[in-house]
């Protein structure tokens, strides 16, 4: 019985020894090969996500480029023309001083140009009024019947110190009123009334 209890006893640690042998040699051969494994992962992973970057980057790097040629193709807004501006504006900051102008290169002096919303003179209807003074010439009244320059227009004038008697209408027949149109048909109207001598 004795001799069935240590053989017992050793085939269970024959059992043990041989179990701990296999493992220990299975780990060891196997081992380089997880390692390598998770070596040839990483290395994929590694490239993949180095790919990714530069996709990533190369389509920003496009974007880039193009939001930039976006910019270079736009073109700077061209500026609206005179007459399109507010009438105030075209008036005061453009068609005054350009008669200004006008009549000092002819050797005229303007004593007095205003605009105002006041009574048009021999009318007496209340609207828009350039009013024109030249120094011992004449005088002249240019009328909007509303604060823009297309609506209907009249003109009056008369020699210095006198009342105007006369109330013409103005530019009536154009479709496309300018700044260049109302300066010269203004000189055309004082000239025609040999107020102003223009050859």
């Amino acid at each position: 019985m004795e001799e069935n209890i240590d053989s017992v006893k050793e085939n269970r640690s024959n059992d043990e020894n041989a179990l701990k042998n296999v493992p220990t040699e299975n780990n060891a051969k196997d081992q380089p090969n997880l390692i390598n494994n998770n070596t040839e992962e990483n290395v994929v992973n590694t490239n993949n996500q180095n790919k990714t970057k530069a996709v990533s980057n190369e389509i920003n790097n496009k974007k880039v480029e193009a939001a930039s040629l976006k910019e270079i193709k736009i073109k700077p807004k061209k500026e609206i023309p005179l007459e399109k501006k507010p009438f105030n504006e075209f008036v005061n900051d453009h068609l005054l001083p350009s008669l200004i102008k006008e009549f000092k290169d002819r050797g005229l002096e303007v004593e007095e140009i205003n605009l105002k919303n006041t009574i048009r003179p021999i009318a007496g209807d209340k609207c828009w009024v350039i009013y024109c003074e030249l120094k011992d010439i004449c005088n002249f009244w240019l009328s909007f019947e509303k604060d823009d320059i297309s609506s209907l227009k009249s003109i009056s004038l008369c020699k210095f110190n006198q009342k105007p008697s006369v109330i013409e209408s103005f530019l009536i027949d154009e479709k496309r009123i300018t700044l260049k149109l109302i300066i010269s048909r203004i000189l055309q109207r004082l000239n025609g009334q040999k107020l102003i001598g223009i050859n």
